[in-house]
């Protein structure tokens, strides 16, 4: 294992310089290149870390095929055992990783608590449900009685999983558990600026049990990388932007493997002319600008009945006003900063373009350097136009743009003018109403009276985008069953589909089909 040097002395409390070093010690890495990491809040560098090779990641590949041979004939409660006490690490020395998340990404201790609370809700969820799910299924034959169908699930193999910087222990910890349950190994390749993450992690899965060489971590540019771990993945778990996610599905095509994609989003949240406004002025607050809105499924786009307009609005920029801004190991702050220069750069960019063709900025809209390097106001507009970069592009920054409306089907059809589909918001006091709004809305999770959260949390449903916003899904069954092979194993009894031999095949044939009409009539499936 490659070493690696701490430059920042100024670390958060819970940790030191040795204990970066020992996380760093994880990379498979065997060369002396590194890449060096910088804290958002400062600008600071935090370390270097070592940098993988092509054939460091086919090295890890070849070691995670030999452990997962072993571990596809660990019994799943094992496996869910140590998902189980990998649960209650988390949340014992959540401390540390609280540190780690803000030291690297910037945003506020309260939004880095909820990775903690989701990788518990994941952890917990999968290790329970998993044995049923990966159980053999007796299924109906294709002759009752006759017939006798089962189906199986077998793991894929090695799972390559990219994973970002915006929800580094999210993202990189809640795909890997299902991944691993379903008797896989893993290659992880996290973003650079968010390694640390990732690795304490992996560092804690190791510490509650799970086997050497199942979990590997790779680090480097997609670039250079890239094309090795596609290469070498038996199926693919990529989360990012829309334009990475159509080259990796092509990839992804052309070996005849499966992949799973979250992309972007320009989410929409529609008030209603019955919300209760003051609720939904809060809940916009909380939809748009957590983790500084560098978050796939938060609201870029407020469409408001004209009715409750001015009222909304009020209420909104009001409470946007009263928001804390600023760096900080503790729970006081509302917003952080964002986490890379690309990123502030991106949010001046879209802000100046519309408020330069004629947008009115309501709330915040500037970048904040007397707190950081990379600060930025939660920002409201009015009176974005389609000429303007931010009405259909994914500003992924604490910027939303407000919209009045005249109808429900006007915000409906409004909000579904994108060519993404992830997330969406209903605000409405009647229960059956707004159920059948969100009904109408192109995204792969809409929340009611809620922003994201209640979708995201409830993990026994399925996550993900339509359109340009990804394929597949991420929690509920099929966020297990993806990183499975199903096989169907038929064993068939007395007669088959043939004639018995000395009967002519037209009276077979004749027998067959009464056999199906009375199948039909006695309703059976």
């Amino acid at each position: 294992m490659a070493s690696t040097t701490v430059i920042n002395s100024a670390l958060p409390p819970s940790l030191t310089a040795d204990r970066l070093q020992v996380l760093a010690g994880h990379v498979t890495a065997s060369g002396e290149e590194t890449v060096t990491a910088y804290a958002p809040y400062t600008g600071a560098q935090i370390t270097k870390l070592p940098v993988s090779s092509q054939s460091d990641v086919a090295t890890a590949f070849m070691d995670a095929r030999i452990a997962q041979q072993a571990w596809a004939d660990t019994p799943i409660r094992e496996r869910a055992a140590i998902m189980l006490r990998f649960h209650d690490l988390v949340l014992r020395r959540q401390a540390e990783v609280l540190d780690l998340i803000q030291l690297e990404n910037g945003k506020t201790r309260r939004d880095a608590f909820l990775e903690v609370l989701d990788i518990g809700l994941t952890a917990r969820y999968y290790a329970r449900t998993a044995a049923k799910l990966l159980s053999s299924k007796r299924r109906r034959g294709a002759f009752p009685v006759l017939t006798r169908t089962a189906e199986l699930r077998h793991p894929k193999g090695v799972v390559a999983i990219v994973s970002p910087w915006n929800y580094p222990l999210s993202l990189a910890a809640g795909d890997t558990i299902p991944a691993l349950l379903a008797g896989n190994a893993v290659v992880q390749k996290p973003d650079t600026q968010t390694a640390l993450t990732a690795l304490w992690a992996h560092d804690l899965m190791r510490t509650a049990g799970l086997p050497e060489g199942l979990w590997q971590i790779v680090i480097g540019s997609g670039s250079k990388i890239g094309g090795t771990l596609m290469n070498n993945a038996d199926y693919v778990m990529f989360t990012g932007s829309t334009s990475s996610g159509r080259r990796i599905a092509s990839e992804a095509g052309k070996r005849l493997i499966g992949s799973s994609l979250e992309l972007g989003g320009k989410n929409a949240m529609l008030v209603l002319a019955d919300a209760d406004i003051d609720r939904a002025a809060g809940g916009a607050v909380d939809a748009c600008f957590p983790s500084s809105g560098q978050l796939c499924v938060s609201v870029e786009r407020l469409y408001v009945h004209e009715d409750v307009y001015g009222q909304f609005v009020a209420k909104f920029t009001e409470k946007t006003g009263r928001l804390r801004i600023g760096a900080g190991y503790d729970f006081n702050y509302d917003v952080g900063s964002l986490t890379n220069p690309a990123q502030l750069e991106t949010v001046s960019a879209h802000v100046q373009d519309a408020v330069e063709k004629g947008a009115v900025v309501l709330a915040g809209g500037r970048a904040r350097p007397d707190l950081g390097p990379l600060f930025f106001e939660p920002t409201a507009l009015t009176g974005v136009t389609p000429d303007m970069k931010l009405h259909r592009e994914e500003t992924f920054g604490p910027v939303v743009s407000i919209y009045p409306v005249s109808s429900d089907d006007e915000a409906v059809a409004l909000a579904n003018d994108t060519s993404y589909g992830l997330n969406a918001s209903v605000w409405s006091r009647s229960a059956s109403h707004s159920q059948a709004i969100a009904a109408r809305l192109h995204a792969g999770t809409v929340n009611i009276n809620e922003a994201f959260a209640a979708a995201w949390g409830s993990v026994d449903a399925p996550m993900g985008g339509m359109g340009d916003s990804g394929l597949g899904r991420r929690h509920g069954s099929e966020g297990l069953l993806k990183y499975t092979e199903p096989q169907t194993i038929a064993r068939q009894r007395l007669i088959g589909f043939t004639p018995p031999r000395g009967v002519p095949y037209p009276v077979w044939a004749k027998t067959m089909t009464t056999a199906l009409k009375v199948m039909k009539g006695a309703r059976v499936k």
